[in-house]
């Protein structure tokens, strides 16, 4: 048995689980996020606990695990949300937030438009900041990626956008 699926999900209060055939809903004070149960997987609340139920056969293991894990992340992101932080390092390179965009001066000859999506807020404490938050994980670390991906760090300087708190190996320059 999938040890990772044994582990019950706990429901703070305030959580609340709606499961239905296949799919389950968890809603909090942040919002609401939809789960879809893949076949051979599925969920039973007992008082305020999620426990995933499945069969031994094939891959239902790992995707019972892998339910479970997402189950977990639902709940805190319903509760707590998640934030990822980015710094932009270089001279001029800044961000800023025009509406439903962010605006990103990068070093290229033109300003790079990020529009931000449904369900994500992004906010700039400062031209060289980017903070990323919202409640559903994976959407979350998928704009960060992608705005981390306009520019990544460079292994010569270091300039470009990185994660915060994230080490760049730098490398050795041309000897003369």
């Amino acid at each position: 048995m999938s040890r990772i699926a044994k582990a019950p999900v706990d429901l703070p209060a305030g959580v609340t689980a709606t499961i239905a055939a296949d799919a389950v809903t968890i809603k909090g004070a942040k919002g609401s996020l939809s789960l879809s149960l893949s076949s051979g997987v599925s969920v039973v609340q007992t008082e305020k606990k999620l426990q995933i139920k499945f069969s031994e056969a094939g891959l239902t293991r790992m995707r019972a695990g892998a339910t479970r894990a997402h189950l977990a992340n639902m709940v805190r992101g319903v509760t707590r949300g998640y934030e990822k932080k980015l710094e932009l390092v270089g001279v001029g390179f800044r961000a800023q937030l025009q509406g439903k965009n962010l605006n990103l001066t990068l070093g290229f000859s033109h300003p790079v438009n990020v529009a931000i999506p449904e369900g994500i807020s992004i906010e700039t404490p400062t031209q060289t900041e980017i903070v990323v938050k919202g409640i559903d994980r994976q959407k979350v670390g998928q704009v960060a990626a992608e705005i981390r991906g306009i520019r990544p760090p460079e292994p010569y300087k270091g300039k470009g956008v990185r994660y915060a708190n994230e080490q760049i190996t730098l490398k050795e320059g041309k000897k003369k």
